[in-house]
């Protein structure tokens, strides 16, 4: 049974709400009749094990923890991992522990697959943690963190795979110019699968976060794509031409490590796929829909 104060018109706090995917929760909620309360630098300073929630969080209903400091390829040094900690985890603890002492019914955390490692096929999340670098440690204490102090405050932790959508940036980002440069690309051999999700569907799957049972969940678009088909959706939405080289993945992954960039290569080539299990919810934007959508605002279509 969902509390009554949980359902749609309650004060919703928001942190990173002026980030890529807090503009669409912020969005979202307010569609659904929730009063989301964006918050920001502005309004608490950096995120830290001593911020002050206190103000902000005044006759709020739930939370939805966005705002985290996130990976960056190539940063992530061991000088850094205390960098990640202290913002991800002891900035998280710190604030499900002042939620809890004002009250908060329920707490959302917006976590990452990446707790899981890298690569797998329809990872659950009742499967063992392996992260594999600073951002996704610091992500899988602060799920801990979250689990143990919550008390009797409902707990849902989210764990998306890679966001997209108009806007996006990133290694998606970099796929779209890719791919809208019309050269030929060398990706016609590689017969992957991943899970990604629009960023309007994971503000949906906030919005149900608030409702459902509590626990941990794995949202997702409503089907997986291999990294050839993505291009060819990416090129038929953006009208350019696609030419996909047959390049044998083994000399793909080679030649990723002789340039140093072989972590992206093996992305692009390996499979990595969540059960996107979520308590009856369905994404409401379909793949194909979303991917097209994106292309054509990428190329201003």
């Amino acid at each position: 049974m969902v509390d009554e104060a949980l359902k749609s018109g309650g004060t919703v706090l928001v942190t990173g709400a002026s980030g890529f995917v807090g503009r669409a929760v912020c969005e979202t909620l307010a569609r659904a009749g929730y009063n989301p309360r964006p918050v920001g630098r502005h309004d608490v300073g950096e995120i830290h094990r001593g911020t002050d929630w206190g103000q902000v969080l005044q006759d709020c209903d739930s939370v939805v923890h966005l705002a985290a400091r996130v990976h960056i390829m190539g940063h992530d040094t061991a000088e850094g991992e205390e960098a990640f900690r202290e913002v991800n985890l002891h900035g998280t603890a710190n604030l499900v522990r002042q939620a809890k002492e004002r009250g908060v019914r329920r707490f959302v955390f917006m976590s990452t697959i990446k707790v899981l490692g890298e690569n797998g096929v329809e990872v659950a999340p009742h499967d063992p943690p392996a992260p594999f670098d600073a951002y996704a440690v610091s992500k899988t204490e602060a799920e801990a963190a979250v689990r143990d102090l919550s008390g009797d405050m409902e707990a849902v932790i989210l764990r998306p795979p890679l966001v997209y959508g108009p806007g996006v940036k990133a290694n998606f980002g970099r796929l779209m110019h890719l791919v809208a440069s019309g050269w030929p690309l060398p990706f016609g051999a590689i017969e992957n699968q991943r899970s990604l999700i629009h960023v309007d569907n994971l503000a949906d799957s906030v919005r149900h976060a608030l409702t459902c049972h509590p626990g941990t969940y794995h949202p997702k678009d409503s089907r997986d794509f291999s990294t050839a088909n993505l291009v060819r959706l990416l090129a038929q939405g953006m009208e350019r031409r696609c030419l996909l080289v047959p390049v044998p993945v083994d000399l793909l992954r080679g030649l990723g490590r002789l340039t140093g960039n072989y972590p992206a290569v093996a992305r692009l080539t390996g499979s990595f796929t969540s059960n996107g299990a979520m308590d009856g919810w369905e994404p409401p934007l379909p793949a194909e829909q979303a991917v097209l959508q994106t292309a054509r605002a990428f190329a201003g279509l």
